[in-house]
């Protein structure tokens, strides 16, 4: 299948973008927002298969809520959440909080009654937007439980900062007698200069190790990622990026809603990922680029055997998040022959990705490197290269900083970095070194070129009597066995060894889980201490992952030891 290959040549792409945003200008989201439609007025920016929102009419839409926000008495540093789906109110509520100058915290959507309570009561949200349902979740049910009263007097004695509840009509039928999302609607904003060094967003982490924490973003920081996103993947002129990670998370919302803005693209957000849907709405919207990660690539490809569709529009995609089964990038290249594909690394502490592959770099990078440190251009600092984050590899014991190509801790620092997380000043003083490098969590190595490859999660490495166990090494061995689909190890308490190996496995359509042999399998190509004690089935749906993809390991640590009976 072949696909529709850019004329223009990488340096010559980048080359247009710096001239355009060079020198870098500082802006708040909202005017980013209101730049691009003055450049792009008639331009798609939102695009679904029931309506199409153009700049303008996205950016109207922005300034009528930012007036209705002012009305019901938002005043600028206060905070907002939103429980919602990928629906275009998303974004043009987004922009709308950036206008006046309040501060916006995203949630994640899968979140029950208690998480959902939690992050509005320490994000000392004054106001929220919520979705009546989605799904099987049922966000009106569980105020009703929380904050009795809630369509009249906000949160109550439970959430004493929540002065008001918006309800957007999802998938149900809204709560008579409060206050709808339509309500919000209001005189046209026209206020003044916003502080593009103000938070903007307060992104809460799922967390593969422990409980969720606020990351503070600025406007700034947003902007300058996103642009980043554009320039190191060498984004044309239009741009259309189709997405169904969810916005309230870096990945969708910096690399695709505002990446898009640089470039007078478009995206097509979906509510959930369906890889046929996929398929279908790249020839239906004429889709250059996607946003994956590996799984949803493999389902892509795999739903090409019965979903023929003229993907020739197709010339870019980025896949990254999650670890990467053995052949992906062989079987997109075959696929789409001529594709643009990059791969990265990132994380919310830092904006979004912080490393990619070139879309030139040769196929070897993609398969054994999660990118080099990204160039971001003109919105980068010269005294780092030209990027907005920096990093150095440490030894997760003593600290000190490793040659190129030793694997430890990955340390961050720059102005990508967050300044840490909201009123949570013990787990912000922990997460940085004296020197205000970021401690990542992740266990990594860069090379001599810079480009860099994750070897796992320090707080996921667990001891078997005695010895150090990564759990990629294990995954990477299971996850060439023909059966085998998707597999996740994690450590689970032993008597006698201190910890043992178990591994989760997602088998391929047409496999039935073997156990025994899987472990034989593994004692034929690892140390003995390395492989895994117990060998568990589960789903694709029931692994419990982060937003950008990752599994949640603690979880699955849980999981083990009830499904295996162990105290």
């Amino acid at each position: 299948m072949s696909a529709s290959a850019p004329h223009v040549s990488v340096a010559a792409r980048q080359s247009d973008l710096s001239s355009l945003f060079s020198p870098w200008v500082p802006r708040t989201l909202y005017e980013m927002l209101q730049a691009a439609a003055e450049t792009f007025p008639d331009r798609p920016y939102l695009i679904t298969d029931a309506r199409t929102w153009t700049y303008r009419q996205m950016a109207d839409w922005s300034a009528s809520l930012a007036g209705g926000l002012i009305a019901t008495g938002i005043r600028p540093g206060e905070h907002i959440a939103l429980v919602m789906a990928n629906y275009p109110a998303f974004a043009a509520l987004k922009f709308a909080i950036a206008a006046v100058g309040a501060v916006a915290v995203p949630v994640n959507i899968l979140n029950r009654r208690d998480e959902l309570a939690y992050v509005l009561r320490q994000s000392r949200a004054v106001m929220l937007v919520t979705m009546d349902r989605f799904r099987d979740l049922d966000y009106l049910t569980m105020l009703d439980e929380v904050a009795p009263g809630w369509e009249a007097d906000g949160g109550g004695v439970a959430l004493p900062d929540l002065r008001a509840v918006a309800v957007f009509r999802a998938e149900g039928d809204g709560r008579a007698g409060a206050t709808g999302f339509d309500d919000l609607a209001g005189d046209p904003f026209a206020g003044l200069q916003g502080d593009p060094g103000a938070p903007a967003d307060i992104i809460y982490t799922s967390g593969t190790t422990g409980s969720p924490k606020g990351v503070l973003l600025t406007h700034d920081m947003l902007l300058r990622a996103a642009f980043g996103s554009a320039y190191a993947r060498a984004f044309e002129d239009g741009r259309r990026i189709h997405f169904s990670l969810p916005m309230n998370h870096v990945y969708g919302y910096v690399e695709g809603l505002l990446a898009a803005l640089f470039v007078g693209g478009a995206v097509v957000p979906h509510m959930k990922f369906d890889p046929r849907e996929t398929l279908r709405t790249i020839e239906r919207h004429r889709v250059t680029d996607l946003l994956l990660i590996p799984t949803m690539t493999l389902a892509v490809l795999d739903a090409l055997a019965d979903t023929p569709v003229d993907a020739s529009s197709l010339r870019g995609m980025l896949s990254s998040g999650g670890r990467t089964p053995p052949g992906l990038w062989e079987r997109i290249l075959d696929t789409f022959e001529g594709i643009e594909i990059t791969t990265g690394y990132g994380m919310s502490e830092c904006t979004a990705s912080t490393t990619v592959t070139r879309p030139d770099d040769p196929t070897d990078r993609l398969k054994t490197t999660n990118g080099r440190l990204r160039d971001v251009g003109p919105a980068g600092d010269p005294a780092i290269g030209n990027r907005i984050v920096d990093y150095r590899v440490v030894d997760p014991k003593s600290g000190m900083v490793l040659a190129p190509g030793e694997v430890g801790e990955l340390m961050a620092r720059g102005p990508g970095v967050t300044a840490g997380y909201f009123d949570k000043p013990e787990a912000t003083a922990e997460a940085f070194d004296a020197d205000g490098w970021l401690h990542t969590g992740d266990l990594g190595q860069i090379d001599v070129d810079g480009y860099l490859t994750l070897v796992g999660r320090v707080k996921e490495s667990y001891r078997c009597g005695g010895e150090q166990v990564t759990p990629s090494e294990i995954e990477d061995v299971l996850m060439v066995h023909p059966a085998v689909l998707q597999a996740h190890v994690a450590p689970v308490p032993d008597d006698r060894m201190g910890e043992v190996g178990v591994a989760f496995i997602v088998t391929r359509a047409g496999h039935a889980l073997e156990p025994q042999a899987l472990i034989d399998w593994c004692a034929a190509r690892l140390a003995r201490f390395k492989v895994p004690r117990h060998i568990l089935a589960i789903t694709a749906d029931e692994v419990p992952l982060t937003a950008s993809g990752r599994p949640r390991k603690f979880l699955l640590s849980r999981m083990a030891v009830e499904r295996l009976g162990l105290s």
